[in-house]
């Protein structure tokens, strides 16, 4: 068989296999389609959606700030101090767990792999059940929030922590073994520096996707401005629905471009 025709055979397999890919997706998306349940719409979806729109076109300004009571500033900081103090407990437990999972720190594959386990176990549990669970341990409010953000992000900075220590240069670590040092120096002199600023990347991009939580948690009682939302919600004030939903907007906007502008400069 000459170059040319196992090029064109080649060509062939390879569009194929394409073509299997291709057909196998639209079969998932038609299986994914049928397999909604749709009802139709409701008669009071037009008056609802003219309500709703009506609320973000003329929101209560008046909820903005109250020196007496609950107002927008206040649940918008409970929501940012969530996000917060939840991100601080996932940085506690996800440095010893990545550190454990990195495969070139572990002493064989097994130790590495038990570390890995551990952060796929987490990362399987959505932040709104830890939310429920934590709920009843501890109680409704932002306590709840924090525990369920932090246990919940533990699982993805982990992760990420594991990969940067596994992409490090070994040479310093090799060095300060070569000189005497113990693992505990290795780790401060040799990985710590190398990872740091990875860390930081990462620890900022899981604390933007916090501030989302945060707020979505409160819906169910976790704290910070959900809870606010959702009872502005059940009471039809679409002005007060509409002043909270632009107000949460414009702090993660906020907090989006300043954790993108500090990753930028760290990397």
């Amino acid at each position: 068989m000459s170059q040319r025709d196992q090029l064109k055979k080649a060509r062939a397999k390879k569009r194929g296999k394409l073509a299997l890919l291709l057909i196998g997706l639209i079969a998932l998306y038609v299986w994914a389609i049928f397999g909604i349940e749709f009802k139709g719409i409701q008669e009071t979806a037009g008056p609802v959606t003219k309500n709703i729109l009506k609320g973000f076109t003329s929101p209560d300004w008046s909820y903005v700030y109250s020196p007496n009571g609950e107002d927008l500033i206040r649940g918008l900081l409970e929501t940012l101090a969530i996000a917060i103090a939840g991100i601080f407990l996932s940085i506690l437990l996800a440095i010893p767990v990545g550190l454990w999972a990195a495969k070139n720190l572990s002493k064989n594959s097994i130790t590495s792999q038990s570390g890995k386990g551990v952060l796929s176990f987490f990362r399987t549990l959505p932040d709104i059940i830890l939310a429920l669970l934590f709920i009843k341990v501890v109680g409704p409010g932002a306590f709840a929030g924090m525990l369920a953000l932090g246990i919940g992000a533990m699982g993805m900075l982990g992760k990420l922590y594991a990969e940067e220590v596994e992409a490090m240069d070994p040479g310093p670590v090799e060095s300060i073994a070569a000189v005497g040092g113990n693992k505990l120096q290795q780790l401060a002199f040799g990985v710590l520096p190398q990872v740091i600023p990875g860390f930081i990347s990462a620890t900022l991009y899981r604390f933007e996707i916090n501030m989302r939580s945060a707020a979505t948690l409160g819906l169910i009682g976790a704290g910070g401005i959900g809870t606010s939302l959702i009872f502005a919600i059940q009471g039809r004030s679409w002005d007060r629905v509409g002043i909270i939903i632009i107000g949460l907007v414009v702090v993660v906007l906020i907090v989006d471009l300043l954790s993108s502008a500090l990753r930028k400069r760290i990397t």
